[in-house]
């Protein structure tokens, strides 16, 4: 992570999505020294950012206008689509020579789509995903999953590395929007198995917090036990990562499954297992809180002392 305080303070940065991880990536900018406009449709959410040094623009049109290169970090398609191509999106304030790069978990054929309108005005593109949570985010030590020319991704692969630890060039536009969801419904599948191997232990009488240890030092661990597993544990849940989230991303993964023609059975139920979270307790629930389906089922709830609100 880049950590001096002036060395690009010539190059005009802009971030549209100040939400639970765009407000770590763009405050990863700023650290780096960066100049940097921000909006968000929730300007209290900015309020660090414009302490820190970031100005404020009104639109995504004026963040554009005084821009170089603009980054997204925003929750669906809709509202990439919104942001970029809208009556005063990025694409009617955006000049040609700069570039756009979407950070969001995108549908791929709308990735490609919004790229190719930006591209008609001189405008490159690249998507940039990331994952490793937002706690990775917060430390500028998230992995960045990269799409796109490999010209304009080595211009711009300082201004990722000031946001993340691991840069990885996946190919070209739409690449890593497959590889993004990919990791994605890895990851909720492991979170519903982790809740069920903590629900096994429960039951068969063994202490949660050893067993946790047992399983991080055996052939069963996974990143996602690591993480979430601690928060499960700990009850908050708190993964800053909502369940209208994880559906989303479940849904783009079956939509590739279809299109690849790959038989996604296990992503397929725990999709529909999501979905029934979401329903249970609300979009806006962690996505953690799919555990939860299977203790309020069996009344029985996965606690143990020692572990994280957050991690």
């Amino acid at each position: 992570m880049t950590t001096a305080a002036a060395p690009h303070s010539a190059k005009k940065l802009g971030f549209i999505g100040i939400g639970n991880l765009g407000m770590h990536l763009a405050g990863s900018l700023l650290r780096a020294g960066y100049a940097l406009t921000i909006f968000d449709l929730n300007k209290a959410a900015a309020a660090a950012l414009l302490a820190a040094g970031a100005r404020w623009a009104d639109s995504p049109a004026e963040v554009a206008k005084a821009s170089d290169t603009v980054f997204t970090c925003l929750p669906s398609s809709k509202a990439v689509s919104a942001v970029v191509s809208g009556a005063n999106g990025l694409l009617a304030g955006l000049a040609a020579g700069s570039t756009w790069i979407d950070m969001s978990t995108n549908d791929r054929e709308e990735t490609i789509r919004l790229a190719a309108l930006a591209a008609a005005k001189g405008v490159a593109a690249l998507e940039a995903p990331v994952t490793g949570g937002v706690h990775k985010a917060a430390a500028g030590d998230i992995t960045v999953l990269v799409g796109g020319d490999q010209k304009v991704y080595a211009a711009h692969l300082p201004m990722l590395q000031a946001m993340g630890g691991e840069i990885i060039h996946m190919g070209p536009l739409g690449s890593a929007a497959v590889i993004k969801v990919i990791t994605n419904m890895l990851a909720f599948i492991n979170l519903v198995a982790v809740g069920e191997a903590l629900m096994l232990a429960k039951r068969g009488g063994l202490d949660l917090a050893q067993s946790f240890h047992a399983i991080k030092a055996s052939s069963g661990n996974s990143f996602v036990h690591e993480t979430e597993g601690q928060l499960v544990l700990n009850g908050s849940y708190n993964i800053n990562f909502t369940m209208d989230l994880a559906c989303k991303d479940l849904g783009f993964a079956t939509q590739l499954g279809r299109s690849f023609g790959v038989p996604l059975e296990v992503a397929g139920l725990v999709e529909q297992t999501f979905i029934r979270a979401r329903s249970q307790y609300g979009g806006g629930a962690w996505s953690s809180q799919v555990v939860k389906l299977l203790e309020d089922a069996l009344s029985t709830d996965l606690r143990a002392p020692g572990f994280p609100a957050e991690l």
